[in-house]
């Protein structure tokens, strides 16, 4: 997959609209009744940046980040200001947050996942874009120090040396903050300077990338 590990324009990404979307097939019968199946196992995000833009600096900015991406053609990370933690959005990642699985005595690797969800049919989430610096990994419910364990900042996986390997049921679980990979949904950008001293781009779509 063609992907620059490089964040969207942060200033303009915190002034964005969007979130999941989904795919349902809904056929009524004759009776009234309806028969739901989901077409999309996973959700997929959209966003529209327009809204952040706020002078021409960031016009500018904007403009050197689209041409360097190609336009649609490579993704890059980016900052859901509404979604990017393992926790609530105004609180700090911990290492309790999320229960990545049990230890058998012998499994290393355990993927950064996100629970949405509780009692009914929770979503899993597979995070793959954790952000450096901000992992907190417990086990056993005891926090584990940074030096036992590294993760892959572009799959999202976490590997414990061969040394602090979790025993057999014991519970991993982490905190973390994250990005979401995304790409321009769009190869053209419209841009309107016709404020004095100030710009506008109507719309700046983009699509979350589905790994």
């Amino acid at each position: 997959m063609s992907f620059h590990e490089i964040l969207f324009p942060l200033d303009v990404a915190l002034g964005a609209r969007g979130g999941p979307e989904r795919r349902t097939d809904i056929v009524v019968m004759g009776s009234g009744r309806e028969e739901r199946n989901q077409r999309w196992a996973h959700s997929r995000r959209r966003w529209d940046a327009g809204s952040g833009i706020k002078s021409l600096a960031a016009i500018a900015e904007v403009i050197n980040f689209f041409e360097e991406r190609r336009g649609r053609l490579y993704g890059f990370r980016w900052r859901d200001r509404s979604d990017c933690k393992s926790c609530a959005p105004n609180a700090a990642p911990g290492p309790l947050d999320q229960a990545l699985g049990k230890g058998d005595g012998l499994r290393r690797d355990f993927q950064l996942v996100k629970r949405y969800g509780a009692s009914f049919a929770p979503y899993f989430r597979d995070i793959i874009k954790p952000v450096a610096g901000s992992l907190r990994v417990a086990v056993g419910g005891v926090e584990a120090a940074s030096s036992r364990y590294e993760i892959d900042p572009v799959k999202g996986t976490l590997r414990f040396h061969a040394d602090h390997t979790p025993p057999q049921e014991v519970l991993v679980s982490a905190g973390f903050t994250f990005d979401t990979p995304a790409r321009f949904d769009t190869d053209y950008l419209e841009i309107d300077l016709a404020a004095f001293e100030a710009g506008d781009i109507p719309k700046i779509p983009l699509i979350e990338i589905i790994p």
